[in-house]
Parts: structure tokens; sequence; C-alpha cells
């Protein structure tokens, strides 16, 4: 089993097409703004990400979707508004070029404390850093001559890409490439439960 052939994977929400396509025109707007060393994410590949695992093994997709699948048919479908922009870690060390989410965030935060504890307890190892829902909108590789950045931050309440009703979450596939990441959906887990249970 040693040479079994491995997948790199990660579990996401996926804003639908329109969305996206209102999230492609605000980076075309903040490209303009912003000048430096910056690897914009094409909006077709913008995600929510829950859990990224890297590189798992082929038999190891059945054992997620063991513990995934259950966990999203008790959760109600998760109401979104995607809102102002921001930074990770902080403005001084920007990395990270994000939209934020309004709307079930909180439910969100809960949902994969715990999808992420239950993935722990299959041998899955769980996330240290807490779990801030956003959609990368670019990865700023050097902040040496960036520009641009504290006025797109400023315009952050411009940068709303509309609401969307997120009804399952995504075992997505992710193979690189030198054009970049192309995703593969490997399952879908709807979310099927009721309200305020």
């Amino acid at each position: 089993m040693a040479d079994e052939r491995t997948i790199r994977a990660f579990l996401a929400i996926e804003p639908p097409a329109e969305v996206r396509a209102v999230i492609g025109r605000i980076q075309g707007r903040l490209q303009r703004l912003i000048r430096g060393e910056l690897k914009w994410v094409r909006p077709e590949a913008i995600h929510l990400t829950l859990k990224f695992f890297g590189d798992i093994s082929a038999s190891a997709v059945g054992q997620i979707a063991a513990v995934v699948g259950p966990a999203a048919a008790a959760e109600a479908p998760f109401s979104f508004t995607v809102g102002a922009a921001g930074v990770f870690p902080d403005r001084r060390r920007p990395r990270i070029l994000w939209l934020g989410m309004e709307g079930d965030v909180a439910r969100l935060v809960d949902f994969q404390r715990r999808l992420d504890g239950a993935l722990g307890r299959i041998g899955f190892p769980v996330e240290e850093r807490p779990f801030s829902p956003h959609l990368t909108l670019a990865r700023i590789k050097s902040s040496r001559g960036l520009t641009g950045l504290e006025r797109a931050l400023e315009k952050g309440e411009e940068q709303t890409a509309g609401a969307f009703t997120a009804s399952g979450v995504g075992l997505i596939r992710s193979e690189l490439t030198p054009r970049g990441a192309v995703y593969t959906k490997l399952n879908w887990f709807p979310c099927t439960g009721m309200e305020g249970r």
C-alpha cells in the first residue's frame, strides 16, 4: 500500500457562478487600485475552504465521506452575503487579500469546528488556527513595492458581491498545473437539516 496514489484535496463551499462573476469584477477594480507582486485567484476557482487535507490516499475519500456526509445532512443550508475586503494576517504584513462573509457565519464556524474535530478522530490533523470564513481574492507575494492596498481596503464597503445560499459542502480535488490549480469535485454532501433544531 506504500505506493498507493495520493490526491490533493479539500472541503469547501462554492459560491454560485453569478456571485463569482461579481467577484471577478471586484477583482478587476482592485487590480486597478493595487500595484505590486500579487497572484490573483481566477474567479471560477474561488471557494470558501472548510478543511484543507493536503495529499490523501484515494481510500481516505470514503473515510472522509463517512464523517462529512452525516454532519452536513444534519445542517440546514447556510445563507451568506459576501462582504468587504480585508487581509491576513494584518495590514502591516499582508499575505492574503480576501472578501469577508456575513450571515450564518457563527453557525458555519461551529459546524467547521465540529467537523474538524470529527475528522481529527479518524486521523486528520486538527487545524490549530481559528477558522475565519473568507474568499481569497489574491496572494500577496511581497509587500515590497506594494501600493494602493490601504486605499482599496478603505473602499472595502464597496466590495460586496451579493448573497447566496450554500446548500452543501464539496470534497474537491486540486491538481497543480503550470496554469494554476485545476479543481474537480469528488463528492457532494448536501445540507438537508432544519433550521432551529
